[in-house]
């Protein structure tokens, strides 16, 4: 759908749904309090509201918050139709500065005369605001005049940051967003207190930031023909009747006849986003990838890598060559003019994923090493990276790296960016230099990640590792970040998609502390922010819907009871294998199943765009007999095949490297690189019964039972639970569970009973 028309349409569901109390009188009414982030402390006083109205005035007590009064003005105006007055000084709704106090702390007082914002300084202003947009109804965020009271409930909040970075990255290379686009994304972390931005504006699919002195960058690097991202984004544009996976025609330039994808900003287009950004009190952080994901540089000017004949390796790309003084010289060529364009201080060099083989052949590279000492390629990188580092510092700069920079020799004053899962020992090495650390594994915070129903939650029940830090160490922590890498996210609404509502939680693990963390509160919270969210036309991904199993078994006859968090999506199905349409069935309720039958259950927004579909089986069952012949040892015998490939079916024809006993489904610990498990032996079924298996693993996983196929959870993926059932009678079933992964994973099976309740393992296998 058109990103206006649904606009619109949007506006005339919110106008439609608040015609009554615009004819109601009396006093307003306002909304139950519910905030995301949780605060540190709300205190309701059971008195009456504060009204929003024509007469209003916002006031200011310093010149540096006029930016902030005239923000709050922009928010109120158009759902309100008020032009709200502006004045220094006190007013209707103040907002003040105090001194001392933890660095964007807030306090937020309403009576039924005025409201009071006063924030440590300009960011915890903004804080407070943040909060007030949602006391007020959800309807504040609509973008015409909607008739309504405008009531904010009586309250006293006081709140601080848990941690000091809340961050979201975009990836803007592997597909680009417009400066619309990004401040769209802007104006929604500012809504849930999220206030840094990293912003990935080179890579080796495309140069996306103007620099003066090269303009060749944005003039040929800025433009590609159409890759494997793009070609798969077609694909399952198709195969999954999706059009946020359609490539978005004003991001298509027609050249000589030929199409090409991309875009750049300008250094104006630049500043402007970094201009919306600071007044919403969010820090931009620019990435300039070097010196490996270069390639949209090296394949454009001489002298930057080892050779001109540039293109990808084994695994990555050619890099920068840090033999040569013109490619020092041309990376901090670049970086002067990105210093320009960024005030804040700190600039993200990226510095991960870079394969050294040009530079274990390359003359300048070796004799770089010998003159300087250096004894591995990784010792290079770590050269090159100070280098660049004391070129940031004599320019008020600070670096941040990913967290490959601690190879070779972690430098003095760089921050690491952790995202490797596997590489566990990053962040106390890190901090035990006196380096600070942001945390952002890539499970579960790389949010291009497909997504299911435990995405949020392992994200909201994150606990930062801090296993033998000590309390100073601790404190190096900076805070949490999402990523959001675009290789398959071409369009606006796939990226809004992909980030929210993970997007809330990480809000909330940054800001709110760990003595507040309570699931079931947060998701109440959570769902009440989806009416805000689709008046805004964020089209974030509706949550899984819930009463069923990707496979079910039942006995005789059986109820199918969908459900989904969120209240506003409409759910419709098929029983033909067909994907949902507008005009499909629409589920009204418990649905009665008497034979074997496949639904396809699909959501759809308000506004009638397509959300996702889930295919279901209910089979109908018989309980499956045990084995006649009894297991004598306790635990599962796990095959350890040296593994490459991407289907499970495939793991037996790999070879075999050990085999291990195992108490339970797992990784043996002595089992790391290539993975090709096998594990199998019986399961001890306690009763007759209709149990469910929940299979999680990364990559991809199978789960057989009697030979037969119940949980398929197979292919390349990153952490992903499948849930299937099957019919036992008590007694012993032949098991086998096939699963694969390349630098260690994650594997795990939990069995349940009808009733829910987890079976330990003790007892429960044999082989």
């Amino acid at each position: 759908m058109n990103k206006n028309i649904g606009r619109q349409l949007m506006a005339a569901l919110t106008l439609t749904s608040t015609l009554l109390l615009a004819s109601c009188g009396g006093p307003a009414i306002p909304e139950p309090v519910s905030l995301l982030p949780q605060p540190s402390q709300v205190a309701e006083t059971g008195n009456p509201p504060f009204e929003l109205t024509s007469s209003t005035i916002i006031g200011y007590d310093s010149p540096e918050l006029l930016p902030a009064a005239v923000y709050l003005g922009d928010l109120l105006s158009p759902a309100t139709g008020y032009a709200l007055s502006l004045r220094e000084g006190k007013g209707d709704i103040s907002l003040r500065l105090h001194a001392g106090g933890q660095k964007g702390a807030y306090t937020l007082t309403t009576t039924p005369e005025e409201v009071v914002i006063s924030g440590n300084g300009y960011e915890g202003v903004i804080a407070g605001i943040q909060t007030l947009r949602q006391l007020l109804p959800d309807d504040i965020e609509a973008t015409r005049k909607v008739s309504r009271r405008w009531a904010v409930p009586n309250v006293h909040i006081t709140d601080a940051p848990r941690y000091e970075w809340r961050g979201l990255m975009l990836d803007v290379s592997r597909h680009f967003y417009s400066t619309e686009e990004v401040k769209e994304l802007l104006d929604l972390m500012a809504l849930y207190k999220m206030n840094k931005f990293h912003w990935h504006l080179t890579d080796d699919q495309g140069w996306r930031v103007e620099i003066k002195q090269y303009p060749l960058l944005t003039e040929k690097g800025a433009w590609r023909h159409f890759n494997s991202h793009d070609r798969e984004c077609i694909r399952l544009a198709k195969a999954q009747d999706n059009p946020d996976y359609e490539i978005p025609a004003d991001k298509l330039h027609i050249e000589n006849g030929d199409t090409l994808y991309g875009g750049f900003y300008t250094q104006d287009e630049v500043r402007d986003i970094v201009q919306y950004a600071g007044i919403r009190g969010i820090d931009v952080v620019p990435e300039i990838d070097m010196p490996g994901h270069m390639l949209a540089a090296v394949g454009n000017y001489s002298g930057v890598a080892c050779t001109d004949d540039t293109g990808w390796g084994t695994t990555f790309s050619s890099p920068a060559c840090p033999g040569k003084d013109s490619a020092i010289e041309f990376c901090q060529n670049v970086y002067k003019e990105i210093f320009q364009l960024f005030p804040y201080k700190y600039v993200h060099i990226g510095g991960d994923e870079v394969e050294k083989t040009n530079w274990k052949k390359c003359p300048d590279c070796q004799k770089r090493m010998r003159d300087n000492g250096l004894k591995t390629e990784e010792q290079l990188q770590a050269w090159f990276t100070h280098q660049m580092e004391d070129f940031f510092n004599a320019n008020g700069k600070e670096m941040i790296g990913w967290d490959e920079i601690i190879e070779g020799g972690l430098s003095e004053t760089s921050t690491v960016m952790w995202w490797r899962s596997w590489a566990k020992n990053a962040s106390r090495e890190a901090t035990t230099h006196g380096n600070k650390v942001i945390y952002t594994p890539n499970a579960p915070f790389y949010l291009d990640y497909q997504q299911d129903k435990k995405s949020v939650r392992a994200i909201y029940d994150y606990v930062p590792e801090l296993e033998g830090m000590t309390e100073a160490q601790q404190e190096l922590i900076m805070g949490v970040q999402g990523n959001i890498w675009c290789e398959w996210i071409p369009s606006r609404e796939r990226m809004l998609y992909m980030a929210a509502p993970r997007m809330l939680a990480i809000a909330e693990l940054g800001w709110s502390g760990p003595q507040q963390n309570d699931w079931t509160g947060f998701s109440r919270r959570m769902a009440d922010q989806f009416h805000r969210l689709n008046v805004m036309d964020i089209p974030y991904r509706i949550p899984d819907l819930e009463g069923f199993n990707e496979s079910n078994a039942f006995i005789g006859e059986t109820k199918v009871e969908v459900s989904c968090l969120d209240s506003t999506a409409v759910i419709r199905y098929t029983t033909d294998g067909s994907i949902p349409t507008a005009a499909s069935t629409l589920y009204e309720g418990p649905l009665q199943v008497t034979e074997t039958t496949d639904f396809t259950f699909r959501t759809f927004r308000a506004n009638g765009a397509k959300g996702d579909f889930v295919k279901t089986r209910f089979v109908k069952s018989e309980y499956a007999p045990a084995t006649q012949t009894a297991p004598s040892s306790p635990g599962l015998e796990a095959l350890w095949h040296d593994f490459r490939g991407n289907r499970c079916a495939n793991i037996s024809e790999a070879p075999l490297k050990g085999r291990y006993k195992i108490e339970d489904v797992c990784i043996p610990k002595r089992v790391s690189g290539n993975i090709g498990l096998i594990v199998r032996g019986y399961l001890n079924a306690p009763a007759d019964d209709i149990y469910s298996f929940a299979l999680l693993s990364d990559d991809g996983s199978t789960l057989a039972i009697d030979g037969e196929m119940v949980v398929d959870n197979d292919g390349p993926h990153a952490p992903k639970e499948m849930t299937g059932q099957k019919a036992l009678k008590k007694g012993y079933h032949p098991l086998e569970l096939r699963y694969f992964d390349s630098n260690g994973g994650t594997l795990q099976l939990k069995v349940m009973d009808s009733d829910g309740q987890v079976i330990p393992f003790t007892h429960l296998y044999m082989h």
